[in-house]
């Protein structure tokens, strides 16, 4: 299985997608009292970030999330006064429910998981590789997966507690603060035609002077599926499990 691609450097901010633009736009009419609210921005660009949708693209900024609040608020004439939407009560309080597939009661309730990327581990190659959708659940806690970029014929079985996580994400250079030695990442090793993303611990940090490049600090890591150590720069990690 070859690794689906995510990017290898940082860009500028380029914009948002259709799907994105869409959302907010429907924020927009639902409410617009908290969407200036830094809080709020900073949960709408963590959410845009773990979309697969954004997978390859630059990470959104929680003020770029801000600023087109309040350009789009600007155009609206302040006469007009925009109504919620009203969404038909289902009886589910907000909860989803799954197909069973182990003779279990098909009412059982689960949390909504609907705004959630996830990841899950190959049982191939022990790589990790975002997650399309979850096709079906045994009994045994495992699920069937199709990962982003593959099709029936890649898709898998896996344990829900070991091999299936919610999507880690890119850090930026202004978060090098936050890996510290011993912590669990997610770290690709680049191929000739591919990244291959998978977990190793963080053993030693160099702490460097950070310049117009971003961070410069070095990052000695092991990986776990086969002990192997490499130092690598902060682009190359994505999350950080303590």
């Amino acid at each position: 299985m070859d690794r689906l691609l995510r990017p290898r450097e940082r860009h500028a901010f380029s914009g948002f997608t259709k799907p994105e633009i869409d959302k907010m736009e429907t924020m927009l009419e639902e409410s617009e009292e908290q969407l200036l609210n830094q809080e709020f921005c900073k949960k709408i660009a963590q959410k845009f970030n773990r979309s697969s949708g954004r997978a390859g693209k630059p990470i959104v900024k929680w003020t770029e999330v801000h600023s087109w609040f309040q350009n789009r608020q600007k155009d609206i004439p302040k006469n007009m006064h925009v109504l919620p939407k009203v969404s038909p009560s289902n009886g589910t309080n907000g909860i989803s429910q799954m197909p069973k597939e182990d003779g279990s009661k098909a009412g059982e309730r689960i949390p909504d998981l609907s705004d959630l990327e996830f990841e899950a581990r190959s049982s191939k190659d022990g790589a990790w590789y975002d997650v399309d959708i979850f096709i079906g659940h045994r009994f045994l806690g495992t699920v069937r997966v199709r990962f982003v970029g593959f099709g029936a014929e890649e898709d898998e079985w896996v344990n829900v507690k070991k091999a299936v996580r919610q999507r880690s994400i890119p850090l930026d250079h202004s978060e090098c603060h936050k890996v510290k030695e011993g912590d669990l990442v997610l770290c690709f090793q680049e191929r000739r035609d591919c990244l291959i993303y998978y977990d190793a611990h963080v053993l030693e940090i160099q702490r460097r002077l950070h310049d117009i490049r971003g961070c410069r600090c070095l990052f000695l890591i092991r990986y776990d599926h086969d002990n192997t150590e490499e130092r690598v720069r902060l682009r190359r990690l994505c999350g950080v499990r303590c």
